[in-house]
């Protein structure tokens, strides 16, 4: 692998404006598809193999024309303080409402509160509930217009007026998260690298990668079926990954160029050696997000392919045009001091000089004589002073057992929240008082009880029965017997008369376990029921929905871990060519895993420290969270593994002693692991400006699991392990040695090829010896 990547990047760096062409044009036909696409679909909600979708399924079936998921308004009035709502004033402004609202286009059909049991014991509290033939993203203007006219005609008579519902839901506002990430992720690159063009390139190649992949998503979303949601995970994890890799590629490229290789070879030892490691971390997290769409849900399955292919092109981009534009502008990115040629080199954006140095080539592996390369960016400078990494790595080897333990125990700490995991769907209740749904939530659980926002839809399918009506009566007397529910609604047949839907209110909220164990009790029951009835019923609604799908992912999430942890084991035991470092990585995963998801908890579920983060209201875990986060966490944890380990594996093949080599692989790469690691921290925590709470909770979530990764597992828990194993972290058995095919991520064949050119022709005069006694060939590196 190594050898192919380090030809590509020779050619892309030769054929650099051919390159740049082809990536323009890409760019071209995608937006040009994507300005001349159709709109995208819906939000599917759809969830294969659950009862409250095979309800839904069954209404739409019984009742043709109404989707069991079609637009609704439940608009909520308040009387003033000291008033009722039956009085003659405030019913005829709500008559009136009523009236305006029925003959309006799209609508199914309009409930008012004095028709059925709309207003509540008190009298202060009533609701008209409007349903609409179309979903919401189907509704048009003039139908929304229409209802927020009658709605502020309404207020005008003096009550308060709140509207619920998917008709005239609002939009979260957005917030600053890709502005905010993109300008945190320049100020660490600048900081990294002490370049503006060594800190441009990465973020001009990532913003090149996103446009390209959301413009593919718009531009396939009607044929491939992508909804609008798609490209959100598509462009936080295309920015985070698309500025890593080219960053990673970068600065390898600055550390080649002070070995003293032009630019050309230079640029290929880059993309031959970072490069690798680029491919087979992004190929982890293509395989992690593409492995969600096994779980069988939709949403998931759109989200994950979306992402994977964000991910893909920023690999691609890394490999090409990262190359092609150090073709054109190769001085650019190096340091100021190199630029103007004063022997001062920087490696990843510290200081330092390059010396000459001696290479020894003795069986087959590569010995560098000690002390000659000095770099302050990487673990020195000149006048022997060491990098913090280096002073923490050599810390590291000295003391592996207490910061083993201390990493062990503190993320252990971080991940005993998780125990207490509860997951759902966060509904109005999680959104911000500000919005209109959130008051008309509250004003109908103050006036008819918490339940009242979760009602359970049971449909009865009387079509076997002899007598369809008393049917479904005594399954509604059954229901209202029912220990946890407040009533139960008169029953609504379809035009057969073979088929019936009840409203079932709970006495508790939609998010409490209560309502959880509620539903699941009148499914238990239901044998007996249906036996007494002569017909079947299932129980669907958003509440009995969300409730089904939390339980299918959280049937889905060990077994997607265990794959997901075997398939991290033989990918690093075949990167590694080792048995115990892909168990270390495992284990570091998980506990990183675990911590972020306790955190989770702590913060939007229990709610400790839940307002620095603009939570305004706790609740359950959203359903998808913990497999989006094992999923894309597996992806960014082998991403650190490989860059940093494959560095120390390096040195240890050239010759190095465990514990110095896990040194070394500190002093090469801990500083650009770091700066990937905040910029990646940067981009998914400025998706937590926005407001809606899920967008907020994913973008907590993947911050969280970075910071722990990158620097607990990798700098602290991976080489106190590695220090403690010493040469056996090494090991592979022989017959595995056999079978396993030869990966070459660390760029091993171009150490030996860097190593053939730079040794002297047979009639060069001998060196003196090294202080260790070998004679050695002076290479000018």
């Amino acid at each position: 692998m190594a050898t192919f990547l380090y030809r590509l990047g020779r050619w892309a760096f030769r054929r650099r404006r051919y390159v740049g062409l082809l990536w323009v044009a890409v760019l071209g036909v995608v937006a040009f598809g994507a300005l001349n696409a159709s709109d995208p679909p819906d939000d599917s909600s759809s969830m294969p193999g659950i009862e409250a979708q095979k309800a839904f399924d069954l209404i739409n079936e019984r009742f043709p024309g109404t989707e069991a998921d079609g637009a609704d308004a439940r608009i909520v009035f308040v009387a003033p303080d000291g008033q009722k709502i039956t009085s003659a004033a405030n019913r005829s402004a709500i008559d009136a409402l009523v009236t305006g609202t029925a003959d309006g286009p799209q609508v199914a059909d309009v409930v008012s509160p004095f028709d059925g049991r709309g207003v509540s014991k008190d009298a202060s509290t009533a609701y008209a509930t409007i349903t609409y033939d179309v979903k919401a993203d189907d509704l048009t203007d003039a139908s929304k217009q229409k209802l927020e006219n009658a709605i502020e005609e309404a207020r005008d008579s003096g009550l308060t007026v709140e509207a619920g519902g998917s008709a005239l839901e609002t939009e979260a506002a957005s917030g600053m998260g890709e502005v905010i990430g993109i300008a945190l992720a320049a100020v660490v690159l600048v900081i990294t690298f002490g370049s503006l063009a060594a800190a441009g390139l990465p973020l001009l190649t990532a913003l090149l990668g996103v446009g390209v992949s959301m413009a593919s998503i718009i531009a396939l979303g009607s044929v491939l079926g992508l909804s609008s949601t798609t490209g959100e995970l598509a462009m936080m994890l295309g920015l985070a990954v698309g500025i890593d890799y080219s960053l990673f590629v970068v600065s390898r490229y600055r550390e080649e160029r002070a070995k003293g290789h032009d630019p050309q070879e230079a640029t290929g030892l880059a993309v031959g050696t970072a490069g690798s490691a680029v491919v087979f971390a992004g190929l982890t997290v293509v395989i992690a997000l593409a492995g969600l769409s096994v779980i069988g849900v939709p949403m998931l399955t759109q989200m994950g392919l979306g992402a994977a292919g964000a991910v893909l092109t920023g690999v691609l981009i890394a490999l090409t045009v990262v190359p092609a534009l150090l073709g054109c502008w190769p001085n650019a990115v190096l340091a100021r001091q190199v630029r103007k040629g004063d022997g001062r080199v920087s490696t990843a954006g510290g200081r330092g000089r390059v010396a000459s140095s001696r290479v020894r080539v003795s069986r087959g592996r590569i010995r560098l004589g000690r002390g000659r390369i000095r770099s302050g960016g990487a673990g020195g400078s000149v006048d022997g002073t060491q990098s913090l990494g280096t002073r923490w790595a050599r810390f590291v080897v000295r003391r592996p057992v207490p910061v083993l333990i201390a990493s062990v125990v503190g993320l252990g700490a971080l991940a005993v929240p998780a125990m207490d995991l509860r997951m759902g769907m966060p509904g109005d209740e999680a959104k911000s008082t500000a919005t209109t749904e959130r008051r008309a939530y509250d004003a109908l659980a103050d006036g008819f009880g918490p339940g009242f926002n979760g009602p359970l839809t049971v449909v009865v399918d009387a079509e076997g029965a002899d007598d369809p009506e008393a049917a479904v009566s005594e399954i509604s007397g059954r229901l209202a017997d029912t220990k946890g529910v407040v009533s139960v609604s008169p029953a609504r047949f379809n035009k057969a008369q073979d088929t019936a839907v009840l409203s079932v209110t709970p006495s508790t909220a939609p998010a409490d376990e209560r309502t959880k164990d509620l539903v699941h009790t009148i499914r238990e029951e239901r044998p007996a029921t249906e036996s007494a009835a002569g017909a079947t019923f299932e129980v669907t609604g958003t509440t009995a929905l969300n409730i089904d799908v939390a339980q299918k992912l959280q049937d889905a999430l060990v077994p997607y871990l265990a794959v997901v942890v075997g398939l991290a084991f033989l990918l690093l035991m075949l990167v590694f060519r080792s048995v115990l470092v892909p168990l270390k990585a495992a284990l570091g995963y998980l506990l990183s895993v675990l911590a972020s998801l306790g955190a989770i908890v702590m913060v939007f579920q229990q709610g400790h420290g839940a307002g620095l983060f603009g939570v305004e209201q706790t609740g359950p875990i959203m359903s998808m969270m913990p497999i989006m986060l094992v999923g894309i966490v597996f992806g960014l944890a082998m991403d650190y593994e490989v860059f940093l380990v494959s560095r120390m594996r390096e040195a240890y093949v050239h010759g190095e002693r465990p514990g110095e080599a896990v040194v070394t692989g500190f002093r090469h790469s801990a500083r650009v692991v770091t700066a990937a690691a905040l910029i990646m921290m940067a981009v998914f925590a400025g998706f937590m400006t926005g407001g809606e709470s899920m967008v907020k909770m994913v973008g907590f979530g993947l911050a969280s699991a970075v910071l722990f990764d990158a620097f607990v597992i990798r700098m602290a828990f991976v080489p106190a392990v590695l220090a403690l194993l010493g040469r056996a972290a090494w090991w592979l058995p022989r017959p595995l040695d056999r079978l396993l095919p030869r990966v070459d991520v660390e760029g091993e064949a171009l150490a030996h090829r860097t190593a053939a050119l730079a040794a002297p022709a047979p009639s060069s005069t001998p060196t003196p010896a090294s202080s260790d006694g070998d004679q050695q060939d002076p290479v000018r590196v």
